[in-house]
């Protein structure tokens, strides 16, 4: 660790990138590792054992998106959200024969959309829904996108960057009218314990979860697959989890995202109102401040653990660094590519100024109003530094 860290109280907001994993939840999985350390496809005691923590950790998942007794769906434990967007984009896309067009948001993960390339690489005519300023898809993007052709649409429900919540229902109707075979996957690793999920009510035929996003373990993910929707899997083995994704369960992880989903689902309207207020806190500092800087996507319904600021004359990079020194630790844009030094699609697709340098900062469980506080006053001088 740097040496300032250790001199500077850390206040850590970046929990889009990842979260502190819940005491609780790291309780489970080493009591997974040490006694439920059967393969659950063995057929004594351990085994049972193992399967056992499987089948509660399905229970809850299930529960904490809408379908608690699996009448619309099932549940395929993955290695985290990029396994479960690729196996519902490029997994869908591989079982249609006639389909050769896929349609994704210009805001999607590049998880999404880096298995769309890998369908366009097959001879897949690839498509973007523009989002406009508001950074939302609409009903009319889909009917100039899709069409009889169209075999994979993908729509993420909460974006990572900028949080603006998609109508996936509205979507997913509209897609239909056009291509009624069409598959609807939906990213949903940003919006499960922020914002509620009803996957019953979603209207797509898969969904993909991570547990590192609400405080659960890294390395392990869920595919919500509808009822009646097929998708190929990407290797063959010993035929786990109905031959879709062999391989033996990692028990402690899966444990873990069970117990961490059961978790974020119990105190969900109190740590939305929480970080309703943080981001309050900090815009109304700003703007006292007299910061020149703009609210990303300020008009869109947001989930509300995140909140993305465009600062102007003040470059992001050099500004992540500044509050870094002082022990406030945020994102530049998307953990996922802000090291590749690149634009950002989605603040490009949304028309943030070039001059304009962006923070994603972003709430989790362990938040306090004391560290709003803090870091609002360290955000405003360091910018105060820029734009002086």
């Amino acid at each position: 660790m740097p040496k300032h860290m250790t001199e500077t109280r850390q206040i850590y907001l970046d929990n889009a990138a990842t979260t502190r994993v819940d005491a609780r939840v790291a309780s489970v999985v080493s009591e997974c590792m040490l006694e439920s350390y059967g393969n659950p496809s063995s057929a004594h005691c351990a085994g049972i054992e193992a399967e056992r923590r499987v089948r509660t950790a399905t229970s809850q998942l299930a529960k904490a998106i809408g379908d608690p007794d699996g009448s619309f769906g099932r549940i395929l434990w993955t290695s985290g959200g990029t396994e479960s967007d690729a196996m519902g984009v490029l997994g869908a896309g591989r079982t249609k024969k006639k389909a050769r067009k896929v349609v994704v948001s210009a805001i999607e993960h590049p998880a999404v959309k880096q298995s769309a390339a890998m369908l366009s690489e097959m001879g897949w005519e690839f498509v973007e829904l523009a989002v406009g300023a508001r950074g939302v898809a609409t009903v009319e993007a889909v009917h100039e996108a899709v069409d009889a052709d169209t075999g994979v649409m993908a729509i993420m429900l909460v974006n990572n960057e900028i949080a603006t919540i998609a109508p996936i229902a509205e979507l997913a109707t509209a897609a239909r009218e056009l291509s009624p075979e069409i598959h609807v996957h939906c990213d949903a690793v940003q919006a499960l314990g922020k914002i509620e999920v009803n996957v019953a009510e979603l209207g797509a035929d898969s969904v993909a979860f991570a547990a590192h996003k609400l405080h659960g373990p890294k390395g392990v993910g869920a595919l919500w697959l509808k009822n009646g929707a097929r998708i190929r899997p990407f290797w063959a083995g010993g035929g786990q989890q109905g031959g879709l994704r062999s391989g033996t369960d990692n028990v402690p992880g899966i444990a873990g995202m069970g117990a961490a989903a059961e978790l974020a689902c119990e105190d969900l309207s109190a740590r939305q109102a929480a970080h309703q207020a943080f981001a309050a806190t900090i815009i109304t500092a700003c703007k006292e401040a007299g910061l020149r800087f703009q609210v990303n996507a300020e008009t869109a319904t947001r989930a509300p653990h995140v909140l993305s600021l465009a600062f102007d004359a003040c470059p992001a990079e050099p500004l992540l660094h500044v509050l870094e020194s002082r022990g406030v630790l945020v994102s530049a844009g998307s953990a996922c590519a802000e090291k590749s030094r690149k634009p950002s699609p989605v603040l490009t697709a949304i028309g943030v100024p070039k001059t304009h340098g962006t923070l994603r900062i972003s709430f989790g469980r362990d938040t306090t109003a004391e560290d709003i506080t803090t870091a609002s006053e360290i955000l405003i001088d360091a910018v105060r530094s820029f734009q002086s």
